[in-house]
């Protein structure tokens, strides 16, 4: 009877185990509001809308302007800052609302991002829902989302004092946090079933090489963004007429120029894009796997688009279908190194 019973003990099935689909909808939940977070950034800054809250207020800011005092006052608080004195002096209530309500989406997605992170795992973790080697890799996930946040307001602040937009220093690491949680959610999820190794063969390298290119790329589309360099030299294959253009390094020192030329900012982006394109076309001849041609594709459509978004002077349409589609190039290159280092599936 005694053996019967320790039997069926051990046969019963884990808590973590059995709720790992649970686990991998909620992680993916959470990867696409970050997937939402990202696109609706990406229309804040193309409307020129992030400084239109001048205050960070986590909490009390979850409630917009509910009556016409309220939107005076939040109006007044704008006039303040140096974007309104300087470029948007004409500007009227109507126009105001207009930004004011992509700067707030912007921020209650934000918020809800965190609730529906928080909850759902402190319910895991109470319950015993979750896996010991889980614990680390979502501790780190909440820590870049709070950092996410955080550097998100000190993004704001470089914009309210003596210039009309924010720092495309800050706005770039901004957008590259958030990538960065982003691929990081995506890994975890495809952990939960597998195990990886450390790269250990060429191909492996690769994949490895492919991700990071694509992520220096995503900030260097950051520094294009932050500077309006797409707004400027509007003509492919060639650029203000030329294939490598003058002017590259007129800056001193010459390191400014990769950050703070947008002639050079977005000849650099140019020329990685051109760079990841082809390694990823080698990349998938050798392997000539799946996930290395989904890589290839998807590298090729945001070229594509790309070269579309430069050429109509940057329409908020295929601005955003061109920072959606970096994501989508993410996801495939997370994938495509998940496939390269697995070991096996636990």
């Amino acid at each position: 009877m005694t053996d019967m019973t320790i039997d069926h003990k051990a046969a019963k099935p884990n808590r973590a185990e059995t709720a790992k689909p649970l686990v991998r909808r909620w992680l993916i939940l959470i990867a696409i509001l970050i997937f939402a977070m990202v696109i609706v950034g990406g229309a804040t800054r193309l409307t020129d809308s992030g400084l239109s809250i001048t205050e960070w207020q986590p909490i009390l800011g979850a409630i917009p302007p509910l009556n016409a005092a309220d939107w005076e006052l939040a109006f007044q608080k704008y006039k303040l800052s140096s974007q309104f004195k300087l470029q948007n002096s004409s500007m009227e209530m109507g126009a105001f609302q207009f930004i004011y309500w992509w700067e707030w989406s912007h921020r209650l997605l934000g918020r809800l991002l965190g609730i529906v992170f928080l909850l759902p795992f402190l319910g895991f973790a109470v319950t015993g829902r979750l896996e010991r080697r889980m614990w680390p890799r979502l501790l780190l996930l909440f820590i870049l989302g709070g950092a996410q946040g955080a550097l998100g307001w000190y993004m704001v602040a470089s914009g309210l004092v003596d210039r009309v937009d924010v720092s495309q220093y800050r706005l770039a690491a901004h957008l590259s946090l958030a990538v960065a949680l982003f691929a990081a959610v995506l890994w975890v999820i495809m952990s939960l079933d597998h195990k990886h190794k450390w790269p250990s063969s060429l191909d492996s390298w690769v994949a490895l090489a492919l991700l990071g290119l694509v992520f220096i790329q995503i900030a260097a589309g950051g520094f294009v963004a932050g500077l309006d360099a797409g707004m400027g030299y509007n003509t492919w294959p060639l650029m203000d007429g030329k294939w490598i253009p003058n002017d590259l390094f007129i800056m001193s020192p010459a390191w400014r120029n990769i950050f703070e030329n947008a002639l050079t900012v977005q000849f650099d982006h140019r020329m990685l894009a051109y760079v990841i394109l082809l390694i990823s076309i080698w990349h998938a001849l050798k392997t000539f796997s799946v996930s290395s041609m989904l890589v290839t594709y998807a590298v090729f459509a945001q070229a594509c688009l790309g070269i579309l978004t430069l050429l109509f002077h940057v329409p908020l349409g295929f601005a955003l279908a061109h920072q959606a589609t970096a994501l989508v190039v993410v996801t495939a290159a997370i994938w495509n190194l998940h496939k390269k280092t697995l070991i096996v599936s636990v």
